[in-house]
């Protein structure tokens, strides 16, 4: 057997046959779990999602369904309404100008890659990473997305992750652990941390110290492709800027929902349904898998199961 050969044996377990990545980058994701592709947005799009970011920070735009989170060191200030208290929004599905991140041909065109070609965009983000206060609060702990996700397999699951400028390791880039995609999903919860943690921010409680550690140093458009086990996190942002970012994750539709009763997701669960009962009343009756397939899109072939 070649070497070309015995490349394409390994390239079948977290990628499918496609025309879009080499075989290198295939082998790279399937031995790592992420693969990075430079320049793949472009500057005016970027800019497009930058403005309506500002609107909805302003309230001069207000998309139905939208998650507005706040830095947990500053939640309380009194700033105007400005970017400076907004450290995330989620869910905005509704927004068309945002949600055109998610429908992007060129993040598509390797969304496939992973997916398959009937494609649900499940959870939407722009994250506004705020310079830190000096409590270290604008740290994300290290996670596994599949932690929040109750739909599998994971293997045809995907982040597509924009940089909407440069990002490094001092305004708190992506740390990922290479290979840690083949581990199983690890319990999770809040981490014992002085100065506080923002909402939903669970982190893995024991995992290797000692794992190899790869900081994502990225520039504008710049798209990191990961898979929903890596287990990945970011550092506190020590510039006085705001580090921006785009993502989305994607899934097949052929996924399914699965129940996460008595399994390491259940806690997460309990704070989804928690939160759902504040918002809409503990008589709406919701349930997880009610929560995604409310967040889920179609954006690429047809529905199937999600």
């Amino acid at each position: 057997m070649g070497s070309k050969e015995k490349i394409i044996g390994t390239c079948k377990r977290y990628t499918l046959d496609n025309n879009v990545l080499s075989l290198e980058q295939r082998k790279f994701y399937e031995e790592n779990g992420f693969l990075v592709i430079k320049n793949l947005v472009s500057d005016a799009d970027i800019q497009r999602f930058r403005v309506e970011f500002e609107k909805i920070c302003r309230q001069e735009s207000k998309p139905v369904g939208l998650m507005i989170m706040r830095d947990v060191s500053i939640a309380k200030s009194e700033y105007s309404p400005s970017e400076k208290i907004i450290s995330k929004i989620q869910d905005f599905q509704e927004d068309k100008e945002l949600f055109r991140f998610c429908t992007l041909p060129e993040i598509l065109k390797y969304v496939e890659c992973f997916t398959g070609p009937n494609i649900m965009a499940m959870h939407a983000m722009l994250i506004n990473k705020p310079p830190d206060t000096g409590k270290k609060t604008s740290r994300h702990p290290l996670h596994q997305d599949l932690y929040y996700f109750p739909f599998r397999p994971s293997n045809r699951i995907v982040c597509a992750w924009t940089a909407m400028e440069h990002i490094d390791r001092k305004n708190g880039c992506l740390a990922v652990l290479p290979g840690t995609h083949k581990l199983p999903l690890m319990p999770h919860d809040y981490p014992q941390w002085e100065g506080g943690v923002n909402s939903m921010y669970h982190g893995i409680q024991d995992y290797d110290k000692d794992h190899a550690r790869v900081h994502l140093v990225m520039e504008k458009g710049d798209t990191v492709f990961f898979h929903p086990l890596l287990i990945h996190g970011s550092g506190r942002n020590q510039t006085q800027g705001f580090r921006k970012s785009i993502s989305c994750h994607f899934a097949s539709a052929n996924c399914h929902y699965i129940d996460v009763k008595g399994t390491v997701q259940e806690n997460i669960e309990k704070e989804f349904l928690g939160k759902a009962d504040r918002l809409y009343g503990t008589e709406s009756g919701l349930n997880f898998k009610d929560i995604w397939m409310f967040r889920g899109r179609l954006v690429k072939g047809e529905r199937i199961t999600l």
